[in-house]
């Protein structure tokens, strides 16, 4: 694994967890966009990686994917069961 690639994934991690941080639960929705979105790969990588560079937001959401603590989906658009799309 390339530092260059888990550096990429701590900069995506910490972009997730800012635009979420104003959700009601930003470290659920966090965890679960990463859920929803990153291939079982990369979220091994940033596992491996550990918490360094990680905001606060970023680091307890990966942590709780860590230790098997998958969310509900926070989202319609992480919600296999929404129906139609959310767009206006």
């Amino acid at each position: 694994m390339s530092a260059h690639t888990v550096d990429k994934l701590v900069y995506m991690a910490n972009q997730i967890a800012r635009n979420l941080a104003l959700d009601d639960n930003p470290v659920a929705a966090t965890a679960d966009h990463i859920t929803a979105f990153w291939s079982p790969r990369m979220k091994d990588q940033i596992f491996a990686h550990g918490p360094q560079g990680l905001d606060a937001i970023a680091r307890d959401a990966l942590a709780r994917l860590a230790q098997g603590h998958v969310p509900a989906p926070q989202t319609r658009a992480t919600d296999p069961n929404a129906k139609g799309s959310d767009a206006g």
